[in-house]
């Protein structure tokens, strides 16, 4: 099991820090992880540190950063190495960026950077074009677009990849896949769970998307895998709708 954070497991806050992990939740996905025999991972584009803080540094297989670092289920890590004076580059640009645009928040993620205009869902368009305005000062970065965010971060990596990075893994290898999200980004882990034949589940309402069945909000996601939970511990059947219904 594959599960996006920001939008599926938690809801949305104005700003990335203000979202916080009850310990229902922390339980829940310490049973499930359990339950799978560890073959549960958090695939966000926060960093593995921000995880570990919400989480409380738990076991589970990590990708943060949408993929470029990733912690296996056996403690081991990869990561991206980039410069001082490339980030710091990429923070002053983008920090220029969200000096012009009222409303725009600016999230430092080390390798990668984060702009937000939750609270000023209008000035979306301006952050994208002044993203891409720059973006050729910016060799080996790529913009990427979220539910009114757009982050710079090093191309290369994604959450596909990094679903299928872990798919070669133990305890996930040779497993049928299941991913959780509600972003752009997470389009990419919907397209590797359909290529394994696996399961991929939307959260919310954004179309078009390849995910194969949908829930309505985090809420829904949580009691969804508390059913899930049961069905594996007892045997019971959860039910299950094609894209349209709920999950």
């Amino acid at each position: 099991m594959f599960l996006d954070v920001d939008g599926t497991l938690l809801d949305f806050a104005s700003r990335p820090e203000q979202v916080c992990v009850d310990s229902r939740l922390r339980e829940l996905l310490d049973d499930l992880h359990a339950t799978l025999d560890g073959a549960l991972a958090l695939v966000s584009g926060r960093s593995l540190d921000d995880l570990d803080d919400l989480f409380g540094h738990p076991p589970w297989a990590m990708a943060g950063l949408h993929g470029l670092e990733l912690r296996g289920a056996d403690g081991g890590y990869r990561g991206v190495h980039i410069g001082e004076a490339r980030r710091s580059l990429v923070r002053d640009i983008a920090s220029t960026i969200a000096a012009g645009l009222p409303g725009v928040l600016l999230e430092d993620k080390g390798i990668a950077v984060a702009l937000h205009c939750r609270t000023s869902p209008e000035q979306f368009d301006a952050l994208r074009e002044s993203v891409h305005a720059l973006l050729p000062q910016l060799a080996g970065y790529e913009m990427q677009q979220g539910h009114y965010v757009i982050e710079l971060k090093p191309e290369g990596m994604d959450k596909g990849k990094a679903v299928a990075d872990l798919l070669g893994r133990w305890p996930f290898s040779g497993r049928l896949p299941v991913y959780v999200g509600d972003d752009l980004t997470d389009e990419l882990g919907f397209a590797t769970a359909n290529l394994e034949r696996g399961l991929s589940v939307r959260i919310g309402s954004r179309e078009p998307s390849l995910a194969r069945f949908s829930l309505p909000a985090p809420a829904a996601t949580r009691a969804w895998l508390f059913r899930v939970l049961h069905a594996l511990k007892h045997g019971a059947l959860s039910h299950a709708d094609s894209l349209g219904g709920s999950a």
